[in-house]
């Protein structure tokens, strides 16, 4: 509590103090790709503005959780943050769709998709009206199920199963059709919650298991990549409308930049956490995903119920291989 309000407290005084050129830009603890990445948008907007906007960071929660810093950002009180686009869901219902599980058919997929502009520029523009828009995506890795007492190899393994998922409506779902207990709760809960028996396990990518220590209480993870769900990198109309026409260029430039990085960092980290993992006694499985994508098939034909979701899922979908 103290060091929020002592975040707070620094934001104020440089609202007192700043000039229109700076964003101010906070965040929630993330991997360090996703950090350098942010830093790198930083450093791009800088260069690329001849200094004319800089970027100032409000790091690692000091200004409160994701859900918090999308609302200061939509009160005015923040210029940008980056979240996760799961948690968008409940901000606009078509991020929604990021959360459907087997929705890429793997990361070449997913990255066509998301750099394609006629299927994300609805997705990003769909909080205008909330002010404040997506700039850019980073991405978040493949998430899967990970285990106490252990793997999963087929869909009757998660039988009533206690899994810890984000606070995603989409993503509740998804785990009850495939006959486990969801619990919605903070990472920072997670591996408490195992350890205690509290739950059975969680669903996430590789990070989880090293930088959050799940590794350390939840040693079987299988790799069935049910999800696939952007970050998502948030900025205010009333800073783009500050910004002259070149500086607001610039900062969109900058942030598909950063993305590219990411790419690259990302790729590399990842490969590293699974081996920092192996060396904690996790073991990784495969499995045959086509029975988990069977069972969370009514998904699908429920959404389209929804127009506008499903036409992003159709327009998703015609990005992959044929």
């Amino acid at each position: 509590m103290t060091r929020t309000i002592l975040g707070i407290a620094a934001l104020m005084a440089s609202t007192a103090i700043a000039q229109a050129e700076t964003l101010r830009f906070a965040y929630a603890s993330n991997a360090t790709p996703t950090v350098e990445a942010m830093e790198k948008f930083a450093g791009l907007v800088e260069e690329k503005t001849g200094g004319d906007v800089t970027v100032q960071f409000f790091p690692d929660s000091q200004l409160g959780g994701e859900r918090e810093l999308v609302e200061m950002v939509k009160g005015g009180l923040l210029d940008m943050t980056k979240v996760s686009g799961g948690l968008m869901e409940s901000f606009a219902p078509i991020y929604g769709v990021f959360s459907m599980p087997y929705l890429f058919d793997g990361e070449d997929h997913f990255y066509r998709a998301m750099d394609s502009a006629d299927v994300m520029e609805p997705v990003y523009q769909a909080t205008a009206d909330q002010g404040f828009v997506g700039l850019t995506y980073y991405n978040s890795g493949a998430r899967s199920f990970y285990l106490k007492d252990g793997p999963v190899k087929t869909v009757a393994d998660l039988e009533g199963k206690k899994i810890r998922v984000m606070q995603s409506p989409t993503s509740i779902k998804m785990v009850q059709m495939l006959g486990a207990a969801p619990i919605a709760m903070g990472q920072a809960e997670v591996y408490t919650s195992i350890q205690q028996d509290v739950l059975d396990g969680a669903e996430n990518n590789e990070y989880a298991l090293t930088i959050a220590r799940h590794g350390e209480v939840a040693k079987y993870y299988t790799y069935d990549q049910h999800s696939r769900i952007p970050d998502i990198v948030l900025i205010s109309n009333a800073a783009l409308d500050r910004l002259s026409d070149g500086d607001r260029a610039a900062v969109i430039e900058a942030a598909k930049e950063s993305t590219e990085y990411h790419k690259q960092v990302w790729a590399e980290a990842i490969a590293a956490e699974k081996t920092k993992a192996e060396e904690m006694g996790v073991e990784f499985f495969d499995t045959d995903v086509a029975q988990f994508q069977q069972a969370v098939a009514p998904m699908y034909e429920e959404l389209k119920a929804e127009p506008a979701k499903y036409a992003l899922f159709e327009a998703i979908r015609a990005e992959a291989d044929d």
